[in-house]
Protein backbone atom coordinates (compact mmCIF):
# COMPACT_ATOMS: atom_id res chain seq x y z
CA UNK A 1 0.00 0.00 0.00
CA UNK A 2 1.20 3.54 -0.74
CA UNK A 3 0.55 6.02 2.06
CA UNK A 4 1.08 9.79 1.94
CA UNK A 5 1.62 11.91 5.05
CA UNK A 6 0.72 15.59 4.72
CA UNK A 7 3.34 17.23 6.92
CA UNK A 8 5.60 20.29 6.74
CA UNK A 9 8.65 18.40 8.07
CA UNK A 10 9.73 14.78 7.85
CA UNK A 11 11.88 15.26 10.97
CA UNK A 12 8.94 15.94 13.30
CA UNK A 13 8.53 13.14 15.83
CA UNK A 14 4.96 12.18 14.85
CA UNK A 15 5.75 12.24 11.13
CA UNK A 16 8.95 10.26 11.60
CA UNK A 17 7.19 7.61 13.71
CA UNK A 18 4.40 7.19 11.17
CA UNK A 19 6.96 6.70 8.40
CA UNK A 20 8.82 4.12 10.50
CA UNK A 21 5.61 2.27 11.41
CA UNK A 22 4.35 2.22 7.82
CA UNK A 23 7.64 1.01 6.35
CA UNK A 24 7.98 -1.62 9.10
CA UNK A 25 4.68 -3.08 7.93
CA UNK A 26 5.83 -3.18 4.30
CA UNK A 27 4.17 -0.04 2.95
CA UNK A 28 5.63 2.76 0.86
CA UNK A 29 5.29 6.01 2.82
CA UNK A 30 5.79 9.44 1.21
CA UNK A 31 5.96 12.67 3.19
CA UNK A 32 4.39 15.52 1.22
CA UNK A 33 4.85 19.15 2.25
CA UNK A 34 1.27 20.42 2.37
CA UNK A 35 2.08 23.96 1.28
CA UNK A 36 4.05 22.79 -1.77
CA UNK A 37 1.01 21.00 -3.21
CA UNK A 38 -1.00 22.77 -5.88
CA UNK A 39 -4.24 21.66 -7.44
CA UNK A 40 -6.24 21.56 -10.64
CA UNK A 41 -9.72 22.16 -9.25
CA UNK A 42 -11.49 22.86 -12.54
CA UNK A 43 -10.78 19.50 -14.14
CA UNK A 44 -13.24 16.62 -14.45
CA UNK A 45 -10.31 14.61 -13.18
CA UNK A 46 -9.13 16.38 -10.00
CA UNK A 47 -5.35 16.46 -9.66
CA UNK A 48 -2.72 17.37 -7.11
CA UNK A 49 0.70 18.44 -8.35
CA UNK A 50 3.80 18.29 -6.18
CA UNK A 51 7.27 19.40 -7.19
CA UNK A 52 6.27 19.53 -10.84
CA UNK A 53 4.65 16.10 -11.01
CA UNK A 54 1.09 14.80 -10.73
CA UNK A 55 0.53 12.86 -7.49
CA UNK A 56 -0.76 9.40 -8.41
CA UNK A 57 -1.18 5.95 -6.92
CA UNK A 58 -1.84 7.04 -3.33
CA UNK A 59 -4.05 4.62 -1.38
CA UNK A 60 -4.37 6.55 1.88
CA UNK A 61 -3.40 9.93 3.29
CA UNK A 62 -2.56 10.84 6.89
CA UNK A 63 -3.15 14.57 7.47
CA UNK A 64 -0.75 16.20 9.93
CA UNK A 65 -2.02 19.73 9.28
CA UNK A 66 -0.85 22.47 11.63
CA UNK A 67 -3.39 24.96 12.94
CA UNK A 68 -1.74 27.86 11.10
CA UNK A 69 -2.38 26.24 7.70
CA UNK A 70 -5.82 24.73 8.35
CA UNK A 71 -7.49 26.46 5.39
CA UNK A 72 -4.94 25.43 2.77
CA UNK A 73 -4.24 22.07 4.35
CA UNK A 74 -7.87 20.99 4.37
CA UNK A 75 -8.21 22.20 0.77
CA UNK A 76 -5.37 19.86 -0.24
CA UNK A 77 -6.90 17.02 1.77
CA UNK A 78 -10.31 17.65 0.18
CA UNK A 79 -8.65 17.33 -3.23
CA UNK A 80 -7.24 13.93 -2.22
CA UNK A 81 -10.76 12.92 -1.14
CA UNK A 82 -12.15 13.99 -4.53
CA UNK A 83 -9.50 11.76 -6.13
CA UNK A 84 -10.87 8.80 -4.16
CA UNK A 85 -7.95 8.55 -1.70
CA UNK A 86 -8.82 7.30 1.81
CA UNK A 87 -8.10 9.93 4.50
CA UNK A 88 -7.40 8.92 8.10
CA UNK A 89 -9.34 12.05 9.10
CA UNK A 90 -11.60 13.79 6.61
CA UNK A 91 -11.29 17.46 5.73
CA UNK A 92 -14.75 18.34 7.01
CA UNK A 93 -14.03 16.71 10.38
CA UNK A 94 -10.71 18.55 10.76
CA UNK A 95 -12.33 21.89 9.91
CA UNK A 96 -15.10 21.19 12.42
CA UNK A 97 -12.66 20.28 15.21
CA UNK A 98 -10.38 23.29 14.56
CA UNK A 99 -13.29 25.70 15.11
CA UNK A 100 -13.39 25.74 18.92
CA UNK A 101 -16.83 27.37 19.08
CA UNK A 102 -18.39 25.08 16.49
CA UNK A 103 -16.93 21.99 18.15
CA UNK A 104 -18.23 23.04 21.58
CA UNK A 105 -21.70 23.65 20.14
CA UNK A 106 -21.74 20.25 18.44
CA UNK A 107 -20.56 18.48 21.60
CA UNK A 108 -23.13 20.34 23.68
CA UNK A 109 -25.92 19.35 21.29
CA UNK A 110 -25.02 15.69 21.85
CA UNK A 111 -25.07 16.05 25.63
CA UNK A 112 -21.31 15.65 26.15
CA UNK A 113 -19.99 17.24 29.35
CA UNK A 114 -18.31 20.62 28.86
CA UNK A 115 -17.09 23.46 31.08
CA UNK A 116 -19.67 26.25 31.27
CA UNK A 117 -18.70 28.34 28.24
CA UNK A 118 -19.62 31.82 27.04
CA UNK A 119 -19.02 33.56 23.73
CA UNK A 120 -19.58 37.25 23.01
CA UNK A 121 -18.61 40.04 20.66
CA UNK A 122 -19.62 43.34 22.29
CA UNK A 123 -17.72 44.82 25.27
CA UNK A 124 -21.12 45.85 26.69
CA UNK A 125 -21.76 42.17 27.46
CA UNK A 126 -18.69 41.57 29.63
CA UNK A 127 -20.30 41.77 33.07
CA UNK A 128 -23.12 39.38 32.23
CA UNK A 129 -20.68 37.13 30.34
CA UNK A 130 -18.55 36.75 33.48
CA UNK A 131 -21.64 35.96 35.57
CA UNK A 132 -22.78 33.42 32.97
CA UNK A 133 -19.75 31.20 33.57
CA UNK A 134 -19.90 31.49 37.35
CA UNK A 135 -17.61 34.47 37.90
CA UNK A 136 -13.89 34.60 38.56
CA UNK A 137 -11.59 32.78 38.46
CA UNK A 138 -12.27 31.96 34.83
CA UNK A 139 -10.40 30.97 31.69
CA UNK A 140 -10.28 33.12 28.55
CA UNK A 141 -9.28 31.45 25.27
CA UNK A 142 -8.55 32.73 21.79
CA UNK A 143 -10.57 30.70 19.29
CA UNK A 144 -7.48 30.27 17.11
CA UNK A 145 -5.05 29.39 19.91
CA UNK A 146 -3.17 26.07 20.06
CA UNK A 147 -0.82 24.30 22.51
CA UNK A 148 -1.92 26.59 25.35
CA UNK A 149 -1.08 29.80 23.45
CA UNK A 150 -3.81 32.41 23.82
CA UNK A 151 -5.20 30.89 27.04
CA UNK A 152 -5.36 33.13 30.11
CA UNK A 153 -6.50 32.45 33.69
CA UNK A 154 -8.16 35.53 35.18
CA UNK A 155 -8.25 35.10 38.96
CA UNK A 156 -10.39 38.17 39.76
CA UNK A 157 -13.38 39.87 38.14
CA UNK A 158 -11.29 42.99 37.49
CA UNK A 159 -8.58 40.95 35.78
CA UNK A 160 -11.20 39.13 33.70
CA UNK A 161 -12.74 42.41 32.57
CA UNK A 162 -9.34 43.83 31.59
CA UNK A 163 -8.27 40.74 29.61
CA UNK A 164 -11.62 40.42 27.83
CA UNK A 165 -11.63 44.13 26.93
CA UNK A 166 -8.07 43.83 25.61
CA UNK A 167 -8.89 40.80 23.44
CA UNK A 168 -12.12 42.29 22.13
CA UNK A 169 -10.31 45.56 21.44
CA UNK A 170 -8.05 43.58 19.12
CA UNK A 171 -11.19 42.25 17.39
CA UNK A 172 -10.35 38.62 18.02
CA UNK A 173 -12.90 35.96 18.90
CA UNK A 174 -12.71 34.51 22.40
CA UNK A 175 -14.35 31.90 24.59
CA UNK A 176 -14.84 32.44 28.32
CA UNK A 177 -15.02 29.27 30.43
CA UNK A 178 -15.45 28.31 34.05
CA UNK A 179 -12.22 27.38 35.80
CA UNK A 180 -12.31 23.75 36.94
CA UNK A 181 -10.32 24.25 40.15
CA UNK A 182 -10.70 20.64 41.28
CA UNK A 183 -8.74 19.44 38.22
CA UNK A 184 -5.62 20.74 39.99
CA UNK A 185 -3.89 21.88 36.81
CA UNK A 186 -4.15 18.41 35.26
CA UNK A 187 -6.03 17.02 32.30
CA UNK A 188 -6.36 13.64 30.62
CA UNK A 189 -5.41 13.11 26.97
CA UNK A 190 -7.31 10.15 25.51
CA UNK A 191 -6.04 8.88 22.16
CA UNK A 192 -8.96 7.55 20.11
CA UNK A 193 -8.42 5.40 17.01
CA UNK A 194 -11.32 3.88 15.11
CA UNK A 195 -13.86 4.44 17.88
CA UNK A 196 -11.69 3.05 20.71
CA UNK A 197 -9.51 4.69 23.35
CA UNK A 198 -6.16 3.00 22.73
CA UNK A 199 -4.10 5.02 25.22
CA UNK A 200 -4.52 7.66 27.91
CA UNK A 201 -2.15 9.86 29.87
CA UNK A 202 -2.48 12.40 32.65
CA UNK A 203 -0.80 15.71 31.92
CA UNK A 204 0.14 17.84 34.93
CA UNK A 205 0.99 21.52 34.66
CA UNK A 206 4.31 22.63 36.13
CA UNK A 207 4.22 24.54 39.41
CA UNK A 208 2.73 28.00 39.06
CA UNK A 209 1.09 27.14 35.71
CA UNK A 210 -2.49 26.04 35.04
CA UNK A 211 -1.98 24.90 31.42
CA UNK A 212 -1.00 21.24 31.28
CA UNK A 213 0.32 21.24 27.68
CA UNK A 214 3.62 19.36 27.39
CA UNK A 215 4.87 22.18 25.13
CA UNK A 216 4.52 24.48 28.16
CA UNK A 217 6.61 22.35 30.50
CA UNK A 218 3.90 19.99 31.71
CA UNK A 219 4.66 16.39 32.65
CA UNK A 220 2.83 13.23 31.59
CA UNK A 221 2.26 9.81 33.09
CA UNK A 222 0.15 6.72 32.43
CA UNK A 223 -3.35 6.79 33.91
CA UNK A 224 -6.28 4.40 34.20
CA UNK A 225 -9.44 6.12 33.02
CA UNK A 226 -13.00 5.42 34.15
CA UNK A 227 -15.67 3.89 31.89
CA UNK A 228 -17.42 7.29 31.83
CA UNK A 229 -14.23 9.04 30.70
CA UNK A 230 -13.66 6.38 28.04
CA UNK A 231 -17.22 6.75 26.74
CA UNK A 232 -16.94 10.56 26.74
CA UNK A 233 -13.73 10.48 24.68
CA UNK A 234 -15.15 8.05 22.12
CA UNK A 235 -18.38 10.01 21.74
CA UNK A 236 -16.50 13.33 21.38
CA UNK A 237 -14.38 11.92 18.55
CA UNK A 238 -17.49 10.51 16.85
CA UNK A 239 -19.33 13.84 17.07
CA UNK A 240 -16.41 15.53 15.33
CA UNK A 241 -16.30 12.73 12.74
CA UNK A 242 -12.64 11.95 13.54
CA UNK A 243 -11.17 8.47 13.18
CA UNK A 244 -8.01 9.52 15.02
CA UNK A 245 -8.30 12.14 17.76
CA UNK A 246 -6.75 13.37 20.96
CA UNK A 247 -9.59 14.17 23.35
CA UNK A 248 -8.64 16.34 26.33
CA UNK A 249 -10.76 15.83 29.44
CA UNK A 250 -10.86 17.46 32.87
CA UNK A 251 -12.09 15.66 35.96
CA UNK A 252 -14.70 17.97 37.48
CA UNK A 253 -17.10 17.63 40.41
CA UNK A 254 -19.90 17.02 37.90
CA UNK A 255 -18.07 14.35 35.89
CA UNK A 256 -15.66 14.42 32.93
CA UNK A 257 -15.75 17.55 30.78
CA UNK A 258 -14.19 17.88 27.33
CA UNK A 259 -12.00 20.94 26.76
CA UNK A 260 -10.72 20.12 23.27
CA UNK A 261 -10.79 17.52 20.51
CA UNK A 262 -7.51 17.53 18.58
CA UNK A 263 -7.53 16.27 14.99
CA UNK A 264 -3.71 15.96 14.74
CA UNK A 265 -2.65 14.72 18.17
CA UNK A 266 1.08 14.59 18.81
CA UNK A 267 2.47 11.09 19.33
CA UNK A 268 5.65 11.76 21.29
CA UNK A 269 4.13 12.49 24.69
CA UNK A 270 1.60 9.68 24.70
CA UNK A 271 3.97 7.07 23.26
CA UNK A 272 6.56 8.00 25.89
CA UNK A 273 4.06 8.00 28.76
CA UNK A 274 2.29 4.76 27.83
CA UNK A 275 4.98 2.79 25.98
CA UNK A 276 2.45 2.00 23.25
CA UNK A 277 3.07 1.96 19.50
CA UNK A 278 0.42 4.53 18.58
CA UNK A 279 1.91 5.10 15.12
CA UNK A 280 1.63 1.37 14.40
CA UNK A 281 -2.01 1.41 15.50
CA UNK A 282 -2.77 4.22 13.04
CA UNK A 283 -1.15 2.24 10.21
CA UNK A 284 -3.13 -0.84 11.27
CA UNK A 285 -6.33 1.24 11.14
CA UNK A 286 -5.47 2.25 7.57
CA UNK A 287 -4.85 -1.37 6.58
CA UNK A 288 -8.29 -2.37 7.85
CA UNK A 289 -10.25 0.55 6.43
CA UNK A 290 -8.53 2.05 3.37
CA UNK A 291 -10.52 1.48 0.20
CA UNK A 292 -10.89 3.67 -2.91
CA UNK A 293 -13.72 6.22 -2.69
CA UNK A 294 -14.35 5.29 0.96
CA UNK A 295 -14.71 8.90 2.06
CA UNK A 296 -18.13 9.78 3.46
CA UNK A 297 -18.01 13.41 2.35
CA UNK A 298 -16.28 12.83 -1.04
CA UNK A 299 -14.97 16.38 -0.87
CA UNK A 300 -18.28 18.02 -0.05
CA UNK A 301 -18.20 20.71 2.64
Amino acid sequence: MRIAILSRKRSLYSTRRLVEAGEARGHRVDVIDTLRCYMNVASHRPEIHYRGEVVQGIDAVIPRIGASITFYGTAVLRQFEMMGVFPVNESVAITRARDKLCSMQLLSRQGIGLPVTGFAHSPDDIDDLIKMVGGAPLVIKLLEGTQGIGVVLAETKQAAESVIQAFLGLRVNILVQEFIREAGGADIRCLVIGGKVVAAMRRQAREGEFRSNLHRGGSANLIKITPEERSTAVRAAQVMGLNVAGVDILRSNHGPVVVEVNSSPGLEGIESATGKDIAGMIIEFIEKNARPNHTRTRGRG
